[in-house]
């Protein structure tokens, strides 16, 4: 996965395959958000614009920690 966020336009991107992937159909998820499916009809990226505005302020992303289940860490 590839998060992109241009704070010029505000626009906010993930990726869930390659960037070059095509999109062959996008579906408004609401108004803002615009999901892109490929031909296979699975997901690979989500558009949201104005995406401080959708979002709710400030742009940040925080990661989960991953514990691996071999060594509780």
């Amino acid at each position: 996965m590839k998060i992109e966020y241009d704070p010029v336009r505000d626009l906010l991107y993930l990726y869930f395959k390659e960037p070059l992937a095509k999109a062959a159909k996008t579906v408004t998820a609401t108004p803002g958000v615009h999901l892109d499916f490929d031909r296979d009809e699975k997901l690979i990226g989500i558009e949201v614009i104005d995406a401080s505005e959708v979002i709710g302020g400030k742009i940040e992303f925080r990661l989960p920690e991953v514990i691996h289940a071999t060594t509780g860490f």
